[in-house]
């Protein structure tokens, strides 16, 4: 199996890419014109890559088919987790990332970002990878499997740039579950760029400039390693 892609390049001849994973019920088309509001030319073309999860019943909500990345099984995300659902799409996701490197693009300039879910799935993947990536970015999501994380996170990971972003009134995925996230990941010793916002489950302007600022500067920085 392998995961349909929506790729929006700002120039010919990319030298970074950002893989950014939709929510929940969404699709690739759902980040498109936010990657557009980004202004990445400081650091060279950029390849924005856009994986559709595939469909699946999803238990929460009744067993309805729609796009996931994994199943929720409970309200409370972290209570029982879909982990064979998690290490699936893990390894979908690792290939898309070779694929990158396949195509010439540094490891150290690929960023792994998403959304709720596919915040979920940034992070279980990035901190998980053999090889130092770029950055993490993550919104509005939580770090799955976190009882695993100190045994199975690859020592390449130890200095990747993460970026959190998350609503303080968000309903959905709670600003508690993020801040644990913040601070299971600061116990392992990573660097957290670590935001929130007046906002629901959802991106605001005040944060799309976060990301832009966050981009220029670790593009930036990979580009001279």
């Amino acid at each position: 199996m392998s995961l349909e892609v929506i790729e929006v390049e700002t120039a010919p001849n990319p030298t970074a890419t950002v893989l950014l994973m939709h929510g929940l019920g969404a699709d690739g088309r759902d980040f498109v014109s936010i990657a557009n509001e980004l202004s990445l030319e400081a650091v060279g073309p950029v390849r924005f890559v856009f994986p559709n999860a595939p469909v699946m019943s999803v238990t929460i909500n009744g067993g309805y088919q729609m796009p996931a990345w994994y199943d929720i099984l409970s309200a409370d995300l972290t209570a029982r987790q879909d982990e064979k659902g998690l290490r699936q799409t893990q390894a979908l996701i690792n290939t898309l990332i070779a694929r990158e490197t396949g195509r010439g693009i540094a490891a150290n300039r690929i960023i792994i970002a998403g959304f709720s879910q596919g915040c979920a799935m940034a992070l279980m993947t990035g901190l998980r990878y053999p090889q130092k990536l770029g950055g993490i970015m993550g919104l509005s999501g939580y770090l799955p499997l976190a009882h695993t994380l100190a045994a199975e996170r690859s020592a390449a990971s130890q200095g990747v740039p993460i970026f959190l972003g998350h609503g303080k009134r968000d309903g959905v995925v709670p600003l508690a579950a993020a801040t644990a996230t913040r601070d299971a990941l600061t116990a392992l010793g990573y660097s957290v760029d670590w935001h929130t916002y007046e906002m629901e489950h959802s991106v605001c302007m005040e944060e799309i400039a976060d990301m832009n600022a966050w981009l220029l500067r670790v593009l930036a920085d990979g580009r001279s390693a």
